[in-house]
């Protein structure tokens, strides 16, 4: 079970540095917007792998909270973008 976590954590790992090259690469600002939310979420599949390698309830709701975090800001960015078209 050990090494499927290790596992994860190595790919959750190197997700996050490819969608930190495309936050900083995006031609646009809703590429780095997505990419950041992308970051965002694998932090919070992080730390839920940590957390079950611990078997510690602690993570899980940082887990949640990051994971909000990364959804109000992508909803607040969004409506910036919209109202900014307009």
């Amino acid at each position: 079970m050990s090494d499927v976590v290790t596992m994860v954590q190595i790919l959750l790992g190197l997700a996050g540095v490819l969608a930190l090259v495309r936050a900083v690469q995006g031609p646009h600002l809703v590429d780095r917007i997505v990419a950041l939310d992308l970051v965002l979420l694998l932090l919070a599949g992080g730390l839920v792998a940590h957390s079950s390698r611990d078997g510690s309830e602690l993570f899980f709701g940082a887990a949640i909270v990051v994971a909000l975090v990364a959804f109000a800001g992508t909803v607040i960015v969004a409506r910036f973008i919209e109202w900014r078209d307009t």
